[in-house]
């Protein structure tokens, strides 16, 4: 069977942690910052887990993850 290819997309944005868990980035922090409280920013900074629901689709773009 061959090798499979990892979207590099996928590589860029999601990270896995030592457990197992699949970690992404929050939206909303990337323009318009003016209006935004600073404990809004500082809170969409922190990473996120990927739902449940999501992660197969992660895995499947990530093969040797």
């Amino acid at each position: 069977m061959p090798k499979l290819k990892t979207k590099r997309s996928a590589a860029k944005r999601f990270r896995v942690t030592g457990n197992g868990k699949i970690m992404r980035r929050k939206a909303y922090k990337n323009h318009l910052l003016q209006h935004k409280s600073s404990q809004r920013k500082r809170r969409l900074s922190n990473m996120a887990t990927v739902h449940e629901r999501d992660e197969e689709n992660v895995r499947l773009m990530m093969p040797y993850m």
